[in-house]
């Protein structure tokens, strides 16, 4: 959009989960969306306690969502009900959601000239999907697949679909519910499959996220014969032979990557982080 409005959206987006996403997707479609995100001091000085994640987990988990145009980090002492004065940005349109909506907030909007438009929870519901699998022949690019349960999505996951990425064209393949039951018991997963489909797909560097429909290590085989990738790449963790040996039969690089942390950030793993 050449003419696209400026959007602001603010906040502290602690413990990024789907309705934050839920949030940025709905306001991008006023226009460009520039973040004002709280940081650690900021937050604590409004909620009264430290953050889960620290600023620059949380800056990173917001600047690799496809619906950000760009993130600053607020700090020192702001009014929740006003908009953060940052160099470079003039802000059209303030976005919020119900639950943060009140007189104050719309005054403001009405002094300084900016459109106020409030998100109900009928608005972010449902997890809207990125449109099928394009044709072989569209890209050059090659494909690479990623397969995996991405339960409780963490910055450690994100970090991994940007490494991958660099190969070429990144397919993500969500296991289904009922097949991680089977891998892993009663409990799993902690959210819907659409949900976490969801989730890897809002991420920039995903060209798409399907929901997987085989059984076993390898439930994703039925989107494998769709995608047709030239890399399979998987994790320390999710390096089992069932993978291996469907790769060697079927002609496909099979790639290991070493689990490491984005720079500057704590590693994750999605079973420490249940109930976190």
């Amino acid at each position: 959009m050449a003419d696209a409005k400026s959007v602001v959206v603010t906040g502290s987006f602690d413990d990024f989960r789907s309705r934050h996403v839920r949030l940025l997707e709905e306001a991008s479609k006023f226009g460009d969306v520039h973040v004002l995100l709280w940081s650690d001091e900021t937050l604590r000085a409004l909620e009264g306690h430290p953050p889960k994640f620290p600023q620059q987990e949380r800056l990173y988990l917001l600047q690799t969502d496809r619906y950000i145009k760009d993130v600053r980090l607020v700090t020192g002492q702001v009014d929740r009900d006003s908009i953060p004065w940052v160099s470079g940005i003039n802000p059209e349109i303030w976005v919020v959601e119900e639950e943060s909506n009140n007189p104050r907030k719309r005054a403001y909007c009405e002094l300084h000239g900016t459109e106020y438009h409030v998100l109900k929870r009928d608005d972010l519901k449902g997890f809207p999907v990125l449109p099928g699998v394009p044709r072989r022949e569209r890209s050059s690019r090659k494909r690479v697949i990623v397969t995996g349960c991405f339960d409780w999505f963490h910055s450690g996951h994100v970090r991994f679909f940007e490494e991958v990425s660099g190969l070429g064209d990144l397919y993500v393949v969500v296991g289904h519910d009922a097949n991680l039951r089977l891998l892993k018991g009663e409990g799993h997963p902690k959210f819907p499959q659409e949900e976490r489909r969801y989730m890897v797909q809002s991420v920039r560097y995903v060209k798409q996220a399907l929901i997987s429909t085989g059984e076993g290590w390898m439930d994703a085989e039925p989107e494998i014969g769709v995608i047709r990738p030239d890399i399979y790449a998987v994790n320390e963790d999710g390096d089992v032979p069932e993978k291996r040996a469907f790769c060697q039969e079927h002609g496909i690089e099979y790639l290991v990557l070493e689990r490491i942390p984005k720079e500057g950030l704590p590693p994750r793993q999605s079973t420490n982080l249940r109930g976190f």
